[in-house]
């Protein structure tokens, strides 16, 4: 499998595949969503937009990033998230990054939205398809988000088989989102989610790519309170490994772009 790491910007053709990643937080939010009972997220283009289809649908909630806004039921927070009964529900879904990177692609055959929370069931999505190309759109900072592209490197080792280890190279990265961080040695904790089924072997195959997103700039702005609409456990959340067993595919419904849950076979 050829893998393609590319920030927004610079998706200039429709892949054949997409896996758009944002770890922190919007498809970790997404995940935990439908872990609460959403049926389905539509992923808005703007928040005009996410309002004005909450005001055309009165039953559906509008979530956003930063601060709580007035329209806007949630906050784009998974810790935050983590508490409300969305049983049934439609979610509206507008961020930054996450939301954008989906809707650039949002003409490709396939569409996966991803964290590392959904990572192995993004992989067996990928591995059951046996796809000869792959574009990861690395959504945060313009590409350069380490979380994000981490992340991607986790999964593109991952989809080429599951006894991968992390030094194995999946193929030739024609284009990439920005310098990727070097895999390091072993981590020392490798404790994973408790909801989560990832065995001992694939957390350690997991630790350096944990480890680089832990030490992101999006994660150290969680962590201090920089970013509005925040919870303490954010960045703990984002990083709980396979902490959900279904993937997500967005797909187009009636010209909106919607998400929803996906088990791999």
């Amino acid at each position: 499998m050829d893998a393609h790491f590319l920030p927004i910007s610079r998706v200039r053709q429709v892949p054949s595949v997409a896996v758009v990643v944002d770890v922190m937080r919007a498809y970790t939010v997404a995940a935990w969503a439908f872990a609460q009972g959403a049926e389905k997220i539509v992923l808005a283009e703007s928040t005009a937009d996410a309002l004005a289809l909450t005001a055309r649908h009165p039953g559906w909630v509008a979530l956003k990033d930063g601060p709580p806004a007035p329209g806007f039921d949630l906050v784009n927070s998974p810790g935050l998230l983590r508490s409300a009964d969305l049983s049934g529900r439609t979610v509206v879904q507008k961020t930054t990054a996450g939301t954008v990177g989906a809707l650039a692609v949002k003409h490709a055959p396939l569409v996966l939205c991803a964290g590392f929370v959904v990572a192995e069931a993004t992989a067996r999505v990928l591995r059951a398809g046996g796809y000869d190309e792959v574009t990861f759109v690395v959504t945060g900072e313009d590409g350069r988000a380490d979380e994000d592209l981490a992340c991607a490197e986790y999964i593109a080792h991952r989809a080429t088989g599951p006894d991968t280890t992390a030094a194995t190279a999946t193929g030739p990265a024609t284009e990439t989102a920005g310098t990727p961080g070097a895999t390091i040695g072993p981590a020392t904790d490798t404790t994973t989610a408790p909801g989560s089924t990832t065995d001992r072997a694939t957390a350690d195959r997991a630790a350096p790519y944990l480890r680089r997103a832990a030490a992101s700039r999006a994660a150290v702005e969680l962590a201090t309170g920089i970013r509005e609409g925040a919870h303490a456990d954010d960045v703990a959340l984002c990083l709980e490994l396979d902490r959900f067993p279904f993937a997500m595919a967005a797909t187009l419904e009636d010209g909106l772009m919607v998400l929803r849950p996906h088990t791999p076979h």
